[in-house]
């Protein structure tokens, strides 16, 4: 019997001591479970991704002085470890396999990703060799992420050479329904080599990114034998029957290129040790709507707690967007630190103080107090030279937004409170957000969120423990900046506007191709105009957590001064 561990641990970029101290932690756990070997995540030592600290030769010289001292410190277990390699001039995004007290051997990943929010080619140069080594008798291959994600390549090489199972070490960043791709993928690779397959993950926030773990090991038949947590710091171990692993070497034909490349293989010595029965493991499965929220979650309180912050400030309307960035903020990060300002203004309605103050009284939080009118009016008689004739509009609007959202910089800057902003994907998309007003802050929670999937998470917090109040679920969604104000003066009904989003934003579809039943193409075309025109607007946005396919920033890079409007 062969026990195999995947550590999925939360990395931190750049922290490369204490990375190097979790990745010991968790090899001590692997060790005393009485793990053969254990796979850690891609990039572990270093975290991921790494950007331009990759351009800097400190950074890789630390991280490599960082791998000998880990790779002393390695005994009775075989670790496998993603960290960055050099080699003359180039860089590769690199699994080392430590043995014995030293690094036995180097793989390098082969398929660099290069779309989405993932940019390897930039920095890292392309392995060219599959890697096996053999313990024990018995032949294992590595692989790195996008690697195992398409058709033949270093996987059924390493098969043909003996490997019975592979260990695909990831960072593989979560958007929703993202699980079930990965599992489907590593399904055509069984099938396809006929081997078990050990799909070791990330967990953590790293910026906009959030990486779930869901760690997995599946049987040769395309069955998930055990699952790690999902969003949760995990140990997943696994028995696997020797008899099961082991297979002969059989010739394969010329691959890309025209010829044969032979795996680089390693020969480790020691002892299958005995072992006693693992419990049974019980992992929960999130549904959708649970796994957004986890992920929000995760992402809220690794972007505070990696960046030093403790405490954070939310302006809290009374509507459901900021009432849902409140709730995630209290759960991640504990009621004592969160705080919400009420702003009032003269268009502020009676219901919105009153669901403003029960949540957060359900919260267990003290709801501050700031009224604007008074700022307003200075504002507006400041200006009044310069408008004098002129319609209100707009501006005043924004104004008000503006000193709103200066409020909240003020207490930030006071007291350190990172400022939580709350417009979600849908407004983002459209431009329906003022800049240096309600986007004002440090980083946008539901900035990767559509409106329809606000209301979504809202109610399903609430099956939970009933925070939010019904009337913050039920009530037409308004900015109250002008009197009888509603959304809909301004946007088509959410139900129809997010679909028109997702077709466009996160589908890449042309106004030829979107077909919305309830709206004229006309009224489509005006809602693609209003997201192109907003471009400006999202640059200068605040960075939030990203869990849908296609996110704002790094997912879709749109050039600001664009006149292309479709087929031309």
């Amino acid at each position: 019997m062969i026990r195999i561990g995947a550590a999925q641990i939360n990395s931190i970029v750049g922290d490369l001591k204490g990375n190097c101290a979790k990745i010991l932690c968790y090899t001590e756990k692997a060790r005393a479970a009485g793990v053969d070997v254990v796979a850690f995540p891609e990039l572990a030592l270093t975290g991921y991704p790494p950007e331009d600290l990759l351009l800097k030769t400190g950074f890789i010289d630390d991280n490599l002085k960082r791998l000998q001292e880990l790779a002393k410190e390695v005994r009775d277990i075989t670790v496998i470890v993603g960290f960055v390699d050099r080699q003359k001039n180039y860089l590769f995004n690199a699994a080392a396999i430590i043995h014995g007290g030293r690094v036995q051997g180097v793989y390098h990943k082969q398929l660099l990703p290069n779309y989405g929010v993932f940019d390897e080619k930039r920095y890292f140069s392309a392995g060219t060799r599959p890697l096996t080594f053999r313990l024990n008798g018995v032949t294992f291959g590595v692989s790195i992420c996008e690697d195992i994600w398409h058709k033949g390549g270093p996987t059924k090489l390493m098969a043909g050479s003996g490997a019975g199972l592979i260990f695909n070490i990831n960072a593989s960043p979560y958007h929703a329904g993202k699980s079930i791709l990965r599992e489907e993928t590593v399904q055509e690779k069984v099938r396809e080599s006929n081997l078990y397959i050990c799909y070791a993950n990330l967990i953590g926030g790293q910026d906009e990114l959030v990486f779930d773990g869901q760690s997995f090991v599946m049987d040769k038949k395309g069955a998930i034998v055990s699952r790690a947590e999902a969003f949760k710091e995990d140990l997943l171990v696994v028995d696997i029957p020797v008899s099961e692993l082991r297979r002969r070497m059989k010739k394969e034909g010329p691959v890309e290129g025209g010829s044969k490349i032979n795996p680089i293989s390693l020969l480790l010595k020691g002892t299958w040790k005995e072992k006693k029965p693992l419990p049974v493991r019980r992992t929960n499965i999130l549904d959708p709507i649970s796994e957004v929220y986890e992920a929000l979650k995760l992402g809220l309180h690794d972007y505070v707690a990696k960046n030093g912050f403790k405490k954070t400030v939310i302006g809290l309307s009374g509507g459901i967007d900021s009432a849902i960035v409140a709730v995630l903020a209290a759960d991640a990060l504990g009621k004592e630190n969160v705080n919400v300002v009420f702003m009032p203004s003269r268009y502020t309605s009676r219901e919105s103080g009153e669901d403003a103050s029960t949540l957060a009284r359900n919260l267990g939080i003290e709801l501050l107090e700031a009224p604007i009118d008074d700022v307003y009016r200075a504002y507006l008689s400041t200006l009044g030279a310069f408008f004098t004739g002129l319609k209100e509009d707009i501006t005043e609007e924004n104004i008000q937004a503006r000193i709103r959202g200066n409020i909240l910089m003020a207490l930030s800057n006071k007291f350190g409170w990172l400022v939580l902003t709350t417009g979600n994907k849908s407004e983002m998309s459209v431009g329906y957000a003022t800049l240096y007003g309600d986007m004002a802050g440090g980083f946008a929670v539901i900035k990767d969120v559509p409106k329809t999937l606000v209301y979504k998470l809202s109610l399903y917090r609430n099956t939970l423990g009933a925070v939010m109040p019904e009337s913050i679920l039920t009530k037409e969604p308004t900015a109250e900046l002008k009197p009888d104000q509603k959304d809909r003066d301004n946007l088509p009904p959410y139900e129809d506007l997010d679909p028109i989003l997702k077709n466009y934003v996160e589908e890449n579809k042309d106004i030829g191709e979107i077909n919305i039943q309830s709206m004229g193409k006309g009224e489509i075309e005006k809602v693609l105009r209003m997201v192109d025109i907003s471009e400006y607007k999202r640059r200068q946005s605040p960075p939030g957590i990203k869990i849908t396919p296609r996110a704002f920033g790094k997912d879709r890079r749109m050039p600001i001064t664009n006149k292309y409007r479709g087929s031309q």
